[in-house]
């Protein structure tokens, strides 16, 4: 397998390229430009995506993406048959308690189906970045948020620092980084 840099030298780019790839202007936009795993793409941003949630006070389009990745890499690394086997399962267990914290805080039921949670918050980003904030409140409507949507956008706009959540970005991008190293 070759390295990180190697990859990129035969893609073109260099180290500088794959540092610019995770700081993109639209967090949804594909790992890589769409030829990357989405699960390694996800882990890999986690410290970014939803690291630190409280940096995104006032920004709850990028609360939306903290929440869409938290949900994502937690029901992925639970069930993808690539990484579930290998994967420690302190990260998973962790990346299982960052949710409930971040649902706890936004009044997400636990029993919230994750596909659910994820389509929502993506539907409630992209209106929100398209300055629709009757878009975000339909996307953020239905059963996965009984507090109504005008609370969960003012959550999301008032995002406080998470500690289970932070010390899982921090765990599932090490873990990603271990993978890395392995190879």
């Amino acid at each position: 397998m070759r390295t990180r840099r190697e990859a990129l030298a035969l893609l073109g780019g260099s180290a500088s390229t794959l540092a610019l790839a995770g700081c993109e202007t639209d967090p949804n936009a594909p790992y890589l430009w769409g030829i990357g795993d989405p699960v390694r793409g996800a882990a890999l941003r986690a410290p970014r995506n939803f690291g630190e949630p409280s940096r995104w006070v006032g920004s709850p389009a990028n609360a939306t993406v903290a929440v869409e990745q938290q949900e994502f890499l937690a029901s992925e690394l639970a069930t993808d048959p690539r990484y579930a086997p290998v994967l420690n399962p302190a990260v998973l267990q962790t990346l299982q308690q960052g949710r409930a914290e971040m649902r706890d805080y936004l009044g997400i039921p636990a029993s919230a189906d994750p596909q659910a949670v994820i389509e929502a918050m993506r539907r409630a980003g992209a209106a929100l970045r398209a300055g629709n904030p009757a878009g975000a409140e339909a996307a953020l409507s239905g059963p996965a948020f009984p507090a109504g949507p005008q609370a969960v956008l003012a959550k999301l706009g008032a995002m406080p620092r998470l500690p289970r959540t932070v010390a899982a970005a921090g765990m599932v991008a090490s873990e990603f980084d271990r993978f890395d190293r392995q190879r």
